[in-house]
């Protein structure tokens, strides 16, 4: 049996068979397997939109040898009675859990949220009717804030190829389309994560894990630099090792982590609100043509040097998806984007921020507690203005022009928006940044000034990291870690989740 690597450059639409066709045609053979190695799409020239396709061919009509056998992530194994306490359920979180329940250790996995089938229907409550529910939202429950999201599965690490690998395929033997192995931007889109994420929970249990939900850590036991136990609102948790994921979000835990002695520092982040276009202005934009047989939706990447302090960027792009209230606090108002797989929707949306540095910005060194107390009265603040969770909007031409132009109110958002002057609610620096970077956008999209720029974006990263040594222990501390979003070390279900592996796998060369 021999195997050969092939390139293809085939159309949006084709069919499987086309591509065995074509293989066919190409090498000359009739009897042959065929795997995808990887594929991605070349949209620059709109006259030759095409996936580009690399394949792995096995056949007994080729010469040659066996493909090499891809790496994997070795996890080693040894029953053991030392345990292991995480807090938090995402992506950091849960596999941090997974591949330490994997080696044979103990882990207990606390979750301050629901579970997400109790999650979802509570989130659809929220949006009904506007009463809020503290541990079931969209920051906090099963499977983190990245269960509510597009699922973009993208990372731009290139350390964690190992990890990478091991978590695309814990997600499809949970489920997940094999697809995700070999797209350039794989997604999975909250439908599918919500099946997935409660299927990796059975598969964590099965290997006799143990998950308590609706848990909430309160504090630490400390003693000389060693973590004894946690107290959450429902009992006291000792263990050999601790593993915190409790998101960025989590401004409470953080203030307890400071209080306690854990070192943070402040980081750069970004601030802004979300944009939102019709699915067929972005479509038009990127393809030439409305719809594009074969395709989902188009996406799109934008960045702008803004005014020059303070960089602007397009981000969590969701193509055919829905604006949603993404409050963790009862009286704060934020908002983020989600969407499905089939990306299917009538709207696009994505982040317009602007990068932000808290020391430059205030003229002078800022603490950690007083960079979360900063964001969180900014988050306050946009629930005062509309006196709950409507999201306050204006058109995008308003905001380039400072001054009210009609704007559309069709909108994807649940909960209802109100026209306002958001120019005149975000720092006047970071509004000023964001009208130089919509400039540039307009210049690079056609018809991209005619959408709509809705509420505050502030959760696009932590604004403070912990201080840690390279094996991902907190300084200072023998058993502590803090890892993903909330470590401020990572960003996105990929490098989040790997985050986590990586301190487990520490924790096994402890002892293994």
């Amino acid at each position: 049996m021999g195997y050969k690597q092939l390139s293809l450059k085939l159309p949006p639409d084709y069919t499987p068979k086309q591509l065995r066709h074509r293989v066919a045609k190409i090498l000359r053979i009739h009897d042959f397997t065929c795997q995808i190695a990887h594929k991605s799409l070349d949209a620059r020239k709109k006259s030759f939109i095409h996936w580009e396709i690399n394949l792995l061919v096995q056949s007994p009509e080729l010469k040659g040898g066996e493909p090499e056998k891809p790496r994997v992530l070795q996890i080693p194994y040894k029953k053991t009675k030392q345990t292991a306490l995480v807090a938090g359920s995402g992506p950091a979180g849960f596999f941090a859990a997974y591949v330490l329940q994997k080696s044979g250790m103990n882990v207990t996995l606390v979750e301050r949220g629901t579970d997400v089938t109790k999650r979802s229907r509570e989130i659809e409550l929220f949006e009904k009717t506007a009463v809020f529910y503290p541990k079931s939202n969209y920051a906090f429950g099963e499977g983190g804030a990245g269960t509510f999201s597009d699922g973009k599965l993208t990372s731009r690490s290139k350390r964690i190829s190992l990890e990478r690998q091991f978590i695309l395929r814990s997600y499809v033997e949970a489920g997940a389309p094999e697809e995700i192995e070999y797209l350039a931007h794989p997604h999975l889109g909250t439908d599918k994560l919500k099946i997935i994420v409660k299927n990796l929970r059975e598969n964590f249990l099965q290997l006799g894990g143990k998950i308590l939900f609706e848990t909430q850590m309160t504090d630490l036991v400390v003693n000389k630099g060693q973590v004894t136990a946690i107290e959450t609102d429902k009992e006291t948790l000792a263990a050999d090792f601790f593993i915190l994921a409790t998101g960025h979000s989590a401004f409470e835990t953080y203030r307890m982590l400071i209080n306690k002695g854990v070192g943070f520092h402040t980081k750069n982040f970004a601030l802004g609100s979300r944009m939102e276009h019709p699915q067929e202005i972005i479509n038009t934009a990127q393809w030439g043509v409305s719809q594009l047989a074969g395709i989902k939706a188009a996406e799109y990447r934008l960045t702008s040097p803004g005014d020059g302090k303070h960089p602007v960027y397009s981000f969590c792009m969701c193509p055919g998806g829905v604006v949603v209230p993404a409050t963790a606090y009862e009286n704060t108002n934020i908002v983020n984007g989600m969407s499905h797989y089939l990306r299917d929707g009538k709207f696009a949306n994505a982040a317009c921020v602007a990068g932000l540095n808290l020391n430059k910005f205030l003229h002078r060194e800022v603490s950690a507690s007083e960079a979360l107390d900063w964001l969180e009265k900014l988050e306050y603040y946009f629930h005062e203005i509309t006196i709950g969770y409507q999201a306050p909007f204006c058109s995008i031409q308003s905001f380039l022009n400072q001054k009210t132009v009609p704007a559309s109110t069709e909108t994807s958002y649940p909960m209802g928006i109100t026209e306002t002057p958001l120019w005149e609610l975000l720092p006047k620096e970071i509004s000023y940044a964001m009208r130089k970077g919509l400039k540039d956008f307009s210049r690079k999209m056609k018809g991209f000034e005619e959408g709509n720029l809705l509420g505050l974006e502030s959760k696009t990263s932590a604004p403070v990291q912990v201080n840690r040594e390279k094996n991902g222990l907190c300084t200072g501390f023998q058993n502590l870690y803090i890892v993903g979003e909330g470590s401020g070390y990572s960003g996105g279900i990929i490098s989040s989740a790997a985050d986590g592996i990586k301190a487990a796998m520490d924790i096994l060369s402890q002892y293994h």
